[in-house]
């Protein structure tokens, strides 16, 4: 007769489930590192994402795995790489990009660059985006791109710049023959972005939660779809700190999903999602 379903051994390479106090640690570890909060409900997410390293390591338990990323700085960095990856896509909420070349890029007047900000980039389909948008009104010259995020993982994806042919899918004709090459060979079946739109978008490793490192001041800030994920007390620091690389005038752009109702920083909203510095 068959034994009872709790009391079978466990495959080999599957851990123990994650405990309500090994959840708990690593609550407290992206907290600490990244100002995201995880709620209670995110603990089957992050035992999911978390179970490969085990496997991987030949770990046995959440709590052997807590261990490794005390010694190892570098499975700590992999650890909040599994853990603050998020979904995105070329042209998301595009009504922005339509602000953006609509309104934002004909009233540049100043004789520096234009420079945009993808504050919180994931896998760089933001700033390619923002990229193609502003090299259709500006042409080749006179903008720049930063585009920065706490997961070294995604950075490299962005770097690279290469997609499946699906994401291209919100991405207009005209602007896929324009910048985009198509994959060939090993490469079927996806697409990278062009060179001379790769080689304007410079992807750094920042830390939203800490003091910021030099990086100049901005026409506009994108800031999407990554506040819902932090508590009152980070998204004032962190809203206080992007506000004050934004040039006079310059826009902070959040997800249509967010609010800076009660944290502004002198910035005004000007329309859903959109706030503005005074000039």
């Amino acid at each position: 007769m068959a034994a009872p379903a709790e009391a079978r051994a466990r495959p080999a390479d599957e851990p123990c489930a994650l405990s309500e106090a090994e959840f708990s640690e690593f609550q407290r570890m992206i907290f600490a590192v990244a100002g995201i909060h995880m709620a209670a409900s995110k603990r089957t997410m992050v035992a999911g994402r978390l179970a490969k390293r085990l496997r991987a390591l030949q770990l046995r338990s959440y709590s052997e795995y807590w261990q490794c990323l005390r010694r190892d700085p570098l499975e700590k960095q992999t650890a909040v790489d599994l853990l603050t990856t998020n979904e995105t896509y070329f042209f998301r909420e595009a009504r922005h990009f339509d602000f953006l070349r609509d309104t934002i890029l004909p009233a540049h007047s100043r004789p520096q660059p234009f420079r945009v900000w993808s504050a919180a980039c994931s896998s760089g389909e933001e700033p390619y985006t923002a990229a193609m948008v502003i090299a259709e009104v500006l042409g080749k010259t006179g903008w720049e791109i930063l585009a920065s995020d706490i997961s070294t993982q995604v950075l490299a994806q962005a770097r690279a710049g290469r997609y499946p042919l699906a994401r291209a899918e919100k991405i207009s004709v005209e602007l896929l023959k324009r910048y985009c090459l198509r994959g060939i060979g090993a490469a079927e079946g996806t697409f990278m972005m062009d060179p001379s739109i790769r080689s304007r978008v410079d992807f750094r490793q920042i830390n939203l939660n800490i003091k910021l490192p030099e990086v100049g001041m901005f026409d506009v800030i994108f800031l999407r779809n990554v506040m819902i994920y932090f508590n009152t007390e980070t998204k004032q620091q962190i809203v206080a700190r992007l506000a004050a690389r934004l040039r006079p005038g310059g826009y902070l752009i959040i997800g249509h999903s967010e609010t800076l109702n009660g944290f502004q920083n002198g910035l005004k909203a000007i329309m859903p999602s959109v706030y503005r510095a005074s000039s």
